[in-house]
């Protein structure tokens, strides 16, 4: 298992820009003041010491905080390779899958709502523990995002708030939430 100190001996991490240099040549191709990693299909920087491939913000978490960290970590910004110290959070996999971008075919802007044609209103939904539960519909949209808003609250998903569509609805266009 990778050590702080171990990691330390051989990177330096500045939790400003997320970015990690060699403080050695661990390989031929690797020189001392290189950036370290390389982007992975899927958008995360991959470092590889001492054989192992290790996630670039895991890293970030242990050499900032000293552990990896036991639950999983999520980018605030959502973009795999910031891996700047503030912008990772640790938190549960569902709050880590709940900080995704709306869907392409989303149309309301808000994750949870959609006009729905056959009522010519809006309806609110939120999915929990793979069920889905909706949550009415409504002529008004700032009302179905405040009742999707509501539902996230009472379902107590702690540490989303900040990264909810809802939530940044109402702060953004009523400046408070319910």
């Amino acid at each position: 298992m990778l050590t702080r100190s171990r990691l330390k001996d051989l990177l330096d991490y500045d939790p400003d820009t997320g970015i990690f240099l060699w403080k050695v040549s661990t390989a031929q191709r690797i020189k001392v003041g290189d950036v370290a990693g390389c982007v992975s299909k899927k958008g995360y920087i991959h470092i590889k010491i001492d054989n192992k491939s290790y996630r670039a913000h895991r890293l970030a978490w242990l050499d900032y905080y000293g552990y990896f960290p036991e639950r999983g970590l999520d980018h605030k910004d959502r973009t795999r390779h910031h891996n700047w110290i503030d912008n990772l959070r640790e938190v549960g996999q569902q709050c880590n899958v709940r900080n995704t971008g709306l869907r392409s075919d989303n149309t309301s802007g808000v994750k949870g709502t959609y006009f729905y044609k056959p009522t010519q209103k809006w309806s609110a939904h939120i999915k929990e523990n793979g069920k889905n539960y909706n949550l009415g519909y409504f002529t008004d949209f700032t009302e179905a995002v405040a009742t999707r808003l509501a539902a996230e609250q009472c379902l107590n998903w702690s540490n989303c708030d900040s990264s909810s569509p809802a939530y940044q609805y109402m702060q953004k266009y009523i400046g408070e939430t319910p």
